[in-house]
């Protein structure tokens, strides 16, 4: 009887040690030499989308995506290195197709599609080298990287063209109300003593991009429901669109008024100003989502 019982619990044993495998470890050292290799190979297509955040105002946000993508895959690091790690090669041409789209746009002037590319090669080889499992826990700070780049100059088109418009009707609406006579004629407002023209940097797709990025990096932070998060992104949309007509209702009185402080630095620091009332009311806003969540739940 005992001997049959030492004989059931050595098979035992052996079955639980056949069963237990252990988790393998994140090839940290592959990631990281791939990455460093990466660089060296997208270095014509980042060098002057870099170049670019100096000398383009509605790229100067950029400069802060790489390090809260950082931040951001730091504060994932556990749930990254818990994730069972495990090569999946048929990724691997998701590399080669990033690698393609990298050569079509360099090479056909499409540079929109050579940056896109540099993501997708990323995507591809922590999918590659680390598996389903790590790539799904690291994906979100690799997406962010796309606010890197500037949108394509077609799309910029038909989001300024619509914006300027929109922000010319709204501050002629609001140079109205407030008794200022104004005739408005296309992106001209017509005051008495001057014309005031709502050219392309007055669109508001500057502080659009701007505070775009900061509510999903600000979303993923500091609010872990799903729907606040898409709540947060969509609400960019009008506090742009309200801010940019205010400041240009504002740059109309002044112009009316005050017209010596209506353009140069004075005109500059009033956008800084706009902007960083625009980052208050997302942030309110946010205070109202966490107020009717704690409603819903009691």
């Amino acid at each position: 009887m005992d001997s049959g019982t030492s004989i059931s619990s050595v098979e035992h044993g052996q079955a639980m040690t056949a069963t237990v495998q252990p988790k393998a470890e994140l090839p940290l050292t592959a990631i990281l030499f791939f990455a460093a290799l990466l660089i060296l190979l997208y270095l014509p297509v980042l060098a002057p989308v870099v170049s670019q955040w100096g000398s383009d105002e509605n790229m100067g946000y950029a400069f802060f995506v790489p390090p809260v993508a950082i931040y951001i895959l730091w504060l994932d690091r556990e749930s990254i290195l818990a994730a069972p790690a495990k090569p999946y090669w048929p990724a691997l041409s998701l590399v080669v197709l990033g690698f393609c789209l990298m050569l079509i746009g360099f090479l056909g002037a499409l540079s929109f599609l050579s940056r896109i590319a540099f993501v997708v090669t990323i995507i591809g080889v922590v999918w590659t080298v680390a598996g389903t499992a790590v790539l799904r826990a690291a994906l979100f700070p690799i997406l962010l990287l796309l606010f890197m780049f500037p949108i394509p100059l077609y799309a910029y088109q038909r989001l300024t063209l619509p914006l300027q418009s929109l922000a010319a009707d709204l501050a002629t609406w609001g140079l109205d109300t407030i008794g200022i006579p104004v005739y408005q004629q296309g992106n001209v407002l017509n005051l008495p003593d001057r014309p005031l023209e709502v050219v392309e940097a007055c669109s508001g797709i500057r502080s659009l991009l701007s505070l775009t990025f900061l509510a999903v990096a600000y979303g993923r932070l500091c609010e872990p429901r799903l729907w606040a998060k898409i709540a947060l992104v969509i609400s960019t949309v009008p506090i742009a669109i309200v801010c940019n007509a205010s400041r240009i209702t504002l740059t109309g009185i002044l112009t009316q008024y005050k017209p010596e402080i209506a353009e140069g630095a004075y005109h500059a620091f009033e956008g800084w100003v706009i902007f960083m009332v625009e980052l208050v009311v997302l942030l309110g806003f946010h205070r109202v989502l966490t107020r009717i969540g704690r409603r819903s739940h009691a």
